[in-house]
């Protein structure tokens, strides 16, 4: 369980958005890594350098961070709790730098792609995908040229004594990434109240609505199913599902068996308290 003296890793700098996802769920004086890929923190909590990591595993813009599903299966650690955070996206620049000096903007490949709208309004910036939203305002303050700017929060701004050309311009106003929370075990208590599984079911006709029609039969609500592909099989999929429920309550552990009787692989992934937002 949490307790003070844990180490929380996070990819990313200072002023990353998963670092406020980390800040908002476990206050601000805890112990802290950060990693420059997603799988460095996997990695770390693996060598047990960490206790817990944070991630992104989704936004309600763009969707789906692949690369997180992905390892969260490989490495089978579990999902104990998550928080979803409001993105606001700022187009920042040394000081000085004028709108028309720009040629180049930095950022994570979804930063982009949530500023779409606004990006196509300058058809001559050239578009550079980089590691992480704060690692690319850390990048354009080190390299202090006026035609670079990076996308990036308004913490990150600050932090890296920054000037904000253009705030707020990703498209979707109501842009919020989910970040979950991952750890070495499976920690249930009365609070949690939503689940996450990943199965897949035997690749014959039916067979996936048969799986649904159980938690249907049961009244169990599903609040989202994600497929991912399986790499050795051409065609066939994983499926990550997220539902509502404590396995310490009513029957959703005899729900969970039937699942699982009636899936060719399955895992879960986790019970833990919902995100308020």
């Amino acid at each position: 369980m949490i307790n003070k003296n844990n180490y929380i890793g996070y990819q990313g700098i200072p002023g990353s958005y998963s670092e406020e996802a980390l800040k908002e769920y476990f206050g601000e004086n805890v112990q802290t890594k950060n990693y420059p890929e997603f799988l460095g923190v996997f990695e770390a909590l693996n060598e047990k350098e960490i206790d817990y990591g944070v991630l992104p595993l989704e936004n309600s813009s763009t969707g789906a961070i692949n690369d997180v599903y992905d390892l969260l299966r490989s490495y089978g650690f579990y999902i104990v709790g998550e928080r979803n955070i409001k993105v606001d996206h700022n187009l920042v620049v040394n000081k000085g730098t004028k709108i028309e000096d720009l040629t180049e903007v930095y950022s994570h490949s979804q930063a982009l792609e949530q500023s779409s709208r606004y990006l196509k309004e300058h058809p001559n910036w050239q578009l550079i995908p980089y590691k992480n939203t704060a690692i690319s305002a850390r990048y354009i303050k080190e390299e202090n040229l006026k035609t670079k700017a990076a996308i990036a929060s308004k913490r990150a701004a600050e932090l890296y004594d920054l000037d904000i050309l253009a705030e707020n311009i990703n498209y979707n106003k109501n842009n919020y990434t989910r970040f979950i929370i991952i750890g070495r075990n499976l920690e249930v208590s009365e609070r949690c109240n939503k689940l996450s599984i990943i199965m897949t079911v035997l690749h014959e006709p039916g067979m996936l609505n048969k799986s649904l029609q159980i938690f249907s039969d049961h009244k169990v609500n599903l609040l989202k199913i994600e497929s991912r592909p399986i790499i050795e099989r051409s065609w066939e999929y994983f499926f990550y599902i997220d539902l509502e429920g404590n396995l310490e309550k009513n029957n959703l552990q005899e729900v969970l068996h039937l699942v699982k009787k009636n899936s060719s692989y399955y895992k879960l992934l986790g019970n833990y308290q919902k995100s308020e937002v």
